[in-house]
């Protein structure tokens, strides 16, 4: 009996010992709080798109106005090592899928690929290549996340996607860079870019739906910086006083607004009948604000800059189940993109489609009134919300297009569906009051219960006659 009671305590206490079983549950994640960052699902949607988060519009080691207007060094012409640490170190910090750079042209169009594309073979990135040449870069993180990098300029307008410069001549690449004609907008398409324009308030409805583009911005952090100009530098100001600042992941939030200069722009442009794209612009330079916060990183850190909003594409996976650039490039073009304004939480459950009998229409896509079509928009939720705060108040809202901007169809608390009445180009949005960040504002709590905030933007769905 000595025996059998001594391997019965052996027994057990091997299975102690074991590690959990992969049937057992994993523990639960805690609640969202500022500053967290999830990853996008890795399955597909019932649809069978992947949901894939990224940057469009972002400046690295290779604008010459980024790291503080230093990004090179003036005599030996070197760049900044540390200030592309901080670039990859943003980019996985916040797990983005991919990154469309927009490099100015005075330094990219005279740097070669791979360089444009972050490339660092020794931290274990790998080049996709296509044709023996690279044409983006599998950037690799610590953590073993991996974001998909692609090259891009910003000058009169803003190609991204790029899979190889234009010419092997750098005066020709910045002829072609720096003008929107029909025959410059072939070159880039020929190189494989997406032809987006940037900064939108520079443009005027007629330019955007004449111009040989995919897209534009239907915000830009840079732009609306100036609208809030006395905010931010209240926010500055208060930096004396840590205790009435926000949460330091939350500065935007008394910096945002959302900006008719884009947002009409938007809605004159479509109901032209033209179909365009249009894109959150994250414009991060790390060249603005060097001033400290609590956490002691500066305001606009790469991380930090990155963090607060991102585009959504809905990407047809490759037959292995992945994706890479030219799915992506393929959704942007396609116009299957929503933007969220992640510092508020990340949404879960969005969707916005069209029904018309058995047949569904993704974002960017053409139904005829015709056959009775049903836009249907699926209230999202802010993914793993703190059981203990107040929930925030969220609105779904159906617009579309008219000359002065846009009209609004329908607007509810919950899910949406309209069966509309006219042709047109119809978006959804989401707008949310954050009541479940009231604790994390400090002086700045007026706003969060006063104001409906963009949470979502998405591009349209085109109703056909």
């Amino acid at each position: 009996m000595r025996a059998h009671g001594l391997l019965l305590v052996m027994l057990v206490g091997l299975a102690a010992c074991r590690p959990p079983s992969s049937q057992e549950p994993e523990p639960p994640a805690p609640p969202w709080s500022p500053g967290t960052v999830y990853p996008t699902a890795r399955s597909p949607s019932v649809r069978g798109y992947l949901d894939r988060r990224g940057l469009i519009h972002a400046h690295s080691v290779y604008s010459h106005d980024a790291c503080d207007g230093e990004p090179r060094d003036p005599e030996t012409d070197a760049i900044d090592e540390q200030c592309l640490d901080d670039f990859r170190q943003g980019l996985c910090a916040t797990q983005h899928d991919f990154i469309f750079l927009s490099d100015h042209s005075e330094s990219f169009a005279r740097s070669e690929f791979p360089d444009v594309l972050l490339h660092r073979a020794s931290e274990g990135d790998v080049l996709l290549e296509r044709e023996g040449r690279p044409v983006a870069n599998w950037l690799h993180c610590q953590s073993g996340w991996q974001s998909l990098v692609m090259a891009g300029a910003e000058t009169k307008y803003m190609p991204v996607g790029l899979e190889r410069h234009v010419s092997d001549s750098v005066a020709r690449r910045e002829e072609v860079y720096g003008s929107a004609t029909p025959e410059h907008a072939r070159a880039v398409r020929e190189a494989g870019g997406v032809v987006l324009v940037a900064h939108t308030e520079d443009w005027t409805a007629e330019e955007l739906a004449s111009l040989p583009i995919d897209g534009f911005e239907m915000y830009n952090t840079h732009a609306n910086l100036f609208l809030r100009i006395g905010e931010a530098l209240q926010l500055i100001a208060d930096l004396d006083t840590p205790e009435v600042l926000p949460h330091p992941d939350l500065v935007f939030l008394p910096l945002w607004s959302e900006d008719p200069r884009y947002v009409d722009t938007w809605g004159q442009v479509l109901s032209r009948g033209v179909r365009r794209v249009t894109t959150l612009g994250t414009d991060c330079h790390r060249n603005t604000f060097r001033d400290l916060l609590p956490d002691g990183e500066r305001i606009d850190s790469y991380r930090r800059m990155m963090l607060w909003f991102s585009n959504h594409l809905l990407v047809r996976p490759n037959p292995d189940g992945g994706f890479d650039d030219r799915a992506l490039k393929e959704a942007l073009r396609a116009g299957r993109l929503y933007g969220a304004f992640e510092y508020l939480g990340y949404p879960v459950g969005f969707d916005f489609h069209a029904e018309a009998g058995s047949t569904v229409t993704e974002m960017g896509g053409t139904v005829s009134l015709s056959d009775a079509p049903r836009l249907v928009v699926a209230a999202p939720t802010v993914q793993n919300l703190d059981p203990a705060v107040r929930p925030p108040e969220i609105e779904v809202r159906l617009l579309r297009a008219t000359e002065s901007g846009w009209e609004e169809v329908a607007r509810e608390a919950g899910d949406l569906s309209v069966r509309p009445e006219v042709p047109g180009a119809y978006r959804a949005e989401v707008r949310m009051r954050p009541y479940h960040l009231l604790d994390d504002l400090g002086a700045y709590d007026e706003r969060a219960l006063d104001e409906r905030f963009v949470w979502i933007y998405a591009n349209p769905i085109y109703v056909a006659p």
